[in-house]
């Protein structure tokens, strides 16, 4: 094999020694599911001993240094919430824009979710049980380091005054979100 010949193995080479370093690169993933089971069942007698009834969640949300997270889409949080909650769409949660809005892990925190209403209609559609946002909420924030987290327990209709709910339920179809 000639000078030629050689230079064009050792591209080759070269090329393949590349593509197998590319390759390993994409192959190394960024999700943890056995970490995610890990975490949910090492809190799962933990979260069930945060669970509130809505006459301690009322009483814990007009303390000072509690905050109330409603993590729903943008779009059901300006059709209707419980007054005095911040919003922080679930699927947005890092560390960055947790710390933005909860001053400190050990701030409390109060959730609920869409489960905890009974009209299911917009802004409060009633989920598969199973998959009620208030689960996977509770287990990222504490997976975050916020540990000071208690649950709305029940399920209650947006319009009993205990509630302090602020907004309608609306049809989605007619609904037009402020441009920010």
């Amino acid at each position: 094999m000639g000078v030629k010949g050689n230079a064009i193995l050792g591209l080759i080479t070269l090329a393949a020694f590349i593509g197998c370093g590319l390759m390993a690169q994409a192959q190394e993933s960024q999700v943890d599911y056995e970490g995610f089971v890990d975490l949910s069942a090492e809190i799962s007698d933990y979260r069930t001993s945060r669970l509130v009834n809505l006459d301690t969640f009322n009483e814990m949300k007009g303390e000072p240094g509690t905050i109330v997270l409603d993590t729903r889409s943008a779009k059901a949080f300006w059709m209707g919430h419980i007054d005095g909650a911040v919003h922080l769409n679930f699927s947005d949660f890092t560390d960055d824009k947790l710390a933005k809005i909860i001053p400190s892990t050990d701030t409390r925190i109060l959730i609920y979710c869409n489960n905890n209403f009974t009209d299911n209609v917009a802004p409060v559609p009633v989920k598969r049980i199973e998959l009620a946002l208030n689960v996977p909420t509770f287990i990222n924030l504490y997976g975050y380091g916020y540990e000071n987290i208690y649950e709305l327990d029940g399920a209650y209709p947006t319009a009993e005054p205990v509630i302090h709910w602020v907004g309608e339920a609306v049809s989605y179809t007619h609904l037009t979100l402020p441009t920010i």
